[in-house]
């Protein structure tokens, strides 16, 4: 079976794997562990007929062999050709030169150093010459060749062919039988089965690229404006990938800043917005990319231009003139109000080219990469939201219209793809009863539930906490004013004149006050913030409260009061403060199969990587550890800065120089001591967050070895079972009700015909989808030393889909990697506003990673995340 979305290629094998920066090749031993086999499925729950975004892929040339071939591009200095696209463009003319030359046979080519065939070429070697032409615009009249120079219409010119030579040589490199696909779809170990699903993708990424296509990975998106959602700022989304709007520059530039007017626009932020853009003048049928801009307005930025002699000579005279005058006067091209604005630089770094940017418009299919907006964020939210009859329909006819199976080296190998949506049995497992206040029994219905007139099974009593308040914005409502009035009544409010300054030095006066005003420190402090999303003073507020001073602290920026909301924000502050809100029924009697007579610690685990493109910021790696077992609701967190875009964990064992060990693992290990009664773990169960299929041995043999050496550390012979989970969200495959437009009811599990025909993976939807389509959580089990069966294991993490204490909702992937994604997220802001003077670091690798405060003694074994 062959999954995707409308637009999707087949998945990409796996890329290189990356090693912690504190891992030497040479210190790597041999693995001691590998993926295990699928035991079986399960069989509990009711059965239910669901639909799936998976399309069969029939072969009927089962025979039939890819040759693979290098291809290298050179040009007339021997210098290997680089350059985005160029690879494509030489080949593309090498086939139609030269086909005869290959018996016409047809090929897949990566753009790269890869071509594959059906069968082989006549010869396993070929060098060929192959001559491009790019057509360019030579000036009659004033010739713009000086330093600087802009580019002019090309109706009043002339065009020269200049032609660039490359030499192209193919050369045979192996063999891909097409039929081990089929082998490992019967469960058969193959070695070359990826690289024959690599040539079925790059067979579809070059009709998709020969379609022009926005290629991204192993996705590719057509130009089609019926698949786009406005998310704001210029910005639009087609099927969770952000993408420019097209049209004039001035006008994204306006959204981009929300600014009414060119004269509002900031020039600093938008030469880094647009650099990299390409752009399409009205006046010329040709792209270019944007570089920069000019340091002048186009009516003051002047360069040289030659113009030819009036007495027919080859001698001329240079003469300074403006953009803005070439263009009116030289060109005849109308200019209103971008004569007061910058230019754009289309040239090279020693030869700008000038664009007035009146006359630009950005092109289509140019990827978005920034961060987006909180605004940006909701909008996306609120306009993606497809109901599942209505993403089945876009499924359906995408694959009927772009027909992607009849692609000639397709055809060759008798691949045909379906045209409709794979039919699939499904399970849907009981709901896990709750225990709340008084132990009295709570039932969630359709995943939900609520605690109107229940109590929380277990609430903290806060005998000191205050209110703060940063935000100006205190009249939203009835409600709202009173809060702030009980803030003002019992605690502290910002004065006018620290509200101007930095957030720092905002968050220092604040605890000056509550030093100076309380007689002792508070159990809690409620902080109003003036933002809802993204506040400055959030990243410096956590980091004082939990860091310095080790009180709990829930930030708020209410704008409707209401009991749900009221009850949502008494949810954390009761689990912060060391409350339980509910448990599972099955957890406070302690029934859970096999973990209830053997002591079992789980571990959630989690990388945030922070913006895009942003390299300089270290990415923070946190770990939340189970406490108080046999509970399994009840999770402390260790979290520590690595090499940015590491995926890997270094500092699960983390030996100093004076023997001891500064690592996660060992704060977890001590905690679950402590909190269970002196019981040490026997059992570790390990969700794994974040990692692709490519580094699922690196978790066994690199992240799963530096948790055993922290336990042989503290003194332990007896190495405990290991069980461990790698959970996915970001994948393609949707589930859809083959007998209704609702979406798949909570606690849907699929673990046949769509998953890995020898690994053991399994679909588990545990969560009610009330908006758009849902997406269900792809869990991969890596090892399973405990010995779970499939219906215990299912069972369990459905049940870890409903102890999240943040909410009163069944949540789509287990608690324990969302708690570790919170803690990662939350202490990520703490070095947000640092100077990295003040901040002592760590060198990992050849890399400077600002290290993160600790928590306090006070905290630091608490749900500090929630």
């Amino acid at each position: 079976m062959a999954k995707a979305e409308a637009g999707q290629s087949p998945p990409l094998p796996p890329s290189p794997p990356l090693m912690p920066p504190n891992v030497k090749p040479e210190h790597v031993d041999l693995p001691r562990h590998s993926i295990m086999s699928r035991r079986g499925v399960g069989n509990c729950g009711r059965r239910i007929s669901l639909l799936t975004n998976h399309f069969k892929v029939s072969v009927n040339a089962t025979d039939a062999v890819f040759y693979h071939y290098t291809v290298t591009i050179s040009g007339e200095d021997k210098r290997i050709a680089e350059g985005k696209g160029i690879g494509r463009k030489v080949v593309d003319k090498l086939y139609q030169t030269y086909s005869a030359e290959l018996a016409g046979k047809r090929f897949a080519y990566d753009g790269e150093k890869s071509l594959y065939t059906v069968g082989p070429l006549p010869q396993n070697k070929f060098e060929f010459t192959v001559v491009l032409e790019e057509s360019r615009a030579k000036q009659q009249n004033g010739s713009p060749r000086g330093r600087d120079s802009p580019i002019g219409p090309g109706k009043r010119s002339k065009h020269s062919f200049q032609s660039k030579t490359f030499m192209v040589e193919i050369s045979f490199a192996t063999k891909i039988p097409l039929r081990s696909i089929a082998l490992a779809l019967k469960g058969n170990e193959v070695d070359n089965t990826q690289d024959a699903l690599r040539v079925l993708d790059i067979v579809l990424r070059q009709q998709a690229a020969n379609w022009g296509c926005l290629l991204v990975r192993q996705s590719f998106f057509h130009d089609d404006s019926r698949n786009l959602v406005d998310v704001g700022g210029g910005v639009s989304d087609v099927s969770t990938t952000m993408i420019l709007k097209p049209g004039p520059v001035i006008d994204f530039l306006i959204a981009n800043q929300n600014v009414r007017e060119p004269r509002f626009i900031d020039w600093t932020k938008a030469k880094k917005m647009l650099r990299n853009l390409r752009v399409k003048p009205r006046h010329r049928n040709m792209e270019f990319k944007i570089v920069g801009l000019s340091e002048k307005p186009c009516n003051q930025q002047f360069f040289p231009m030659k113009v030819k002699s009036t007495e027919g000579t080859n001698e001329g005279e240079t003469l300074e003139i403006t953009v803005y005058d070439y263009f009116t006067q030289h060109c005849r091209i109308e200019l209103t109000y971008s004569a007061y604005l910058p230019c754009l630089d289309v040239g090279k770094p020693k030869r700008p080219n000038y664009l007035p940017l009146e006359l630009c418009s950005l092109v289509s299919l140019q990827r978005y990469t920034k961060a987006l907006s909180s605004m940006q964020r909701a909008s996306l939210v609120e306009k993606s939201r497809q109901k599942p009859q209505d993403r089945m329909r876009t499924l359906t006819d995408a694959l009927r219209s772009y027909s992607y199976d009849e692609d000639p080296v397709l055809a060759a190998c008798g691949i045909s793809i379906g045209k409709q949506l794979t039919q699939v049995d499904g399970r849907i497992l009981e709901i896990p009863k709750l225990k709340v206040g008084k132990s009295e029994d709570c039932i969630p219905r359709n995943g939900r539930w609520n605690f109107n007139n229940k109590r929380f099974l277990e609430a903290t009593r806060i005998d000191r906490w205050i209110v703060v308040n940063f935000s100006a914005r205190c009249d939203t409502s009835h409600i709202s004013r009173e809060l702030i009035n009980c803030g003002r009544n019992k605690g502290i409010v910002e004065d006018q004149q620290t509200r101007r300054g930095n957030p720092v030095v905002r968050v220092e006066r604040m605890f000056e006050l509550i030093t100076e005003k309380l007689p002792g420190p508070p159990q809690f402090i409620l902080c109003v913030l003036p933002e809802r999303k993204n506040s400055d003073i959030y990243g410096p507020w956590k980091k004082k409260s939990l860091s310095d001073f080790g009180i709990a602290t829930q930030c708020i920026s209410p704008t409707k009061i209401n009991d749900q909301y009221l009850t949502n924000v008494l949810l954390k502050i009761n689990s912060k403060l060391g409350g339980i809100n509910s448990l599972l029924a099955l957890e406070q009697s302690s029934l859970i199969p096999l973990i209830k007579d053997t002591p079992t610690m789980i571990l959630g685990m989690d990388v945030s990587h922070g913006s895009p493109g942003r390299s300089d910021i270290p990415s923070v790696a946190a770990v939340v550890g189970s406490q108080s077992w046999p509970l399994i609701s009840r999770y402390r967190a260790a979290v520590r800065t690595q090499s940015s875009k590491v995926e890997m964990i270094d500092a699960l064992y983390k030996p100093i120089a004076n023997g001891n060990d500064d690592g996660i693992i060992r704060e977890l290990l001590l905690d679950f001591y402590r909190t269970s009664k002196q019981r040490k773990p026997k059992q570790i169960i390990i969700f794994r967050d974040g990692v692709s299929e490519s580094q699922f041995n690196q978790v066994l043999n690199i992240e799963l070895e530096q948790i055993i050496k922290a336990y042989q550390h503290l003194g332990e012979a007896d190495i405990p079972k290991f069980t461990v989970i790698v959970a996915q969200k970001n994948h393609h495959t949707k589930l859809f009700q083959a007998s209704g437009p609702e979406n798949v009811p909570p606690g849907t599990v699929v673990d046949t015909r769509i998953v890995h025909p020898r690994n053991y993976d399994f679909y588990m939807c545990a969560h009610a989808g009330m908006i758009g389509t849902s997406r269900p959580a792809h869990y991969h089990v890596l090892l399973d030393e405990i010995g779970f069966s499939p219906d215990d294991l299912q069972n369990l993490i459905h049940s870890l889909s409903y102890v999240y204490q943040r909410s009163t909702t069944a949540i789509s992937i287990v608690a324990p990697i969302c708690y570790a994604h919170l803690a990662a997220s939350q202490m990520g802001q703490f070095i947000k506003f640092e100077d990295s003077s003040d901040t002592s670091i760590t060198s990992a690798g050849s890399v400077p990673v600002p290290e993160l405060p600790r928590l306090h003694k006070n905290v630091e074994s608490s749900m500090f995340f929630c």
